[in-house]
């Protein structure tokens, strides 16, 4: 699919058909494409957890829904769901290599914590190439209570740090694409509000975007 046609298409799905499973070559492609994202250093420290059965899915929903919220009830059905989890201890640790030398591995060192902010590109990348696939897709996080829970049904080790779940699957219903260019929306500052009518409008690109001075 052409670039600027996914950066239009993408959007949250939070309700899947259940009767329809994510062909295998399209969850290749999807972590592919979140492996290929850039990581500081190369440090690679970004890891993903993939539940595809049944069992395993219902493990994970039980440990972490709250409650059988409208929320929940639309996204039990996604038939795959990728867990993003990212490993401080990994990057001090290459950061403390003789190329880097940042041998007390101190993370006040850090303008910003980039174990997050690579898993942040990695699941981007992730949800850009489920459109490419023609799968929705959604990242949101686990709950705080619930992260313990994950870790010991699925033996996650103790320094992985949870970042968020990407759902996979086929749209209950196809929502409209955001049609209007990237562009148009820069030049003119325009904050179309499209699908359902509670959703927040977008800031206009004039109020986020400073150029030369602030």
């Amino acid at each position: 699919m052409e670039f600027g046609r996914v950066l239009r298409k993408r959007r949250m799905i939070r309700s899947y058909d259940e009767a329809r499973p994510v062909p295998p070559d399209a969850l290749e492609a999807v972590l592919a494409a979140a492996l290929g994202a850039p990581s500081a250093g190369f440090t690679q420290g970004v890891s993903f957890l993939v539940l595809s059965s049944a069992a395993e899915r219902e493990t994970f929903w039980r440990a972490t829904a709250e409650a059988d919220s409208a929320w929940v009830r639309g996204m039990r059905p996604a038939p795959t769901l990728v867990l993003v989890w990212t490993s401080e201890d990994t990057y001090l640790d290459r950061y403390a290599e003789p190329d880097k030398g940042w041998t007390d591995r101190d993370p006040a060192r850090w303008s910003a914590p980039y174990w997050y902010v690579d898993a942040g590109m990695a699941s981007m990348a992730a949800l850009l190439a489920a459109v490419d696939q023609g799968l929705g897709a959604c990242f949101f996080g686990i709950p705080v209570f619930g992260i313990p829970a994950v870790r010991d049904a699925f033996g996650v080790p103790p320094d992985q740090l949870s970042v968020g779940v990407i759902s996979l699957g086929y749209a209950e219903s196809a929502p409209e694409a955001r049609l209007e260019p990237v562009e148009r929306r820069l030049a003119t500052g325009s904050a179309p509000i499209t699908g359902s009518p509670t959703r927040r409008p977008r800031k206009p690109a004039s109020e986020l975007i400073h150029r030369g001075i602030w």
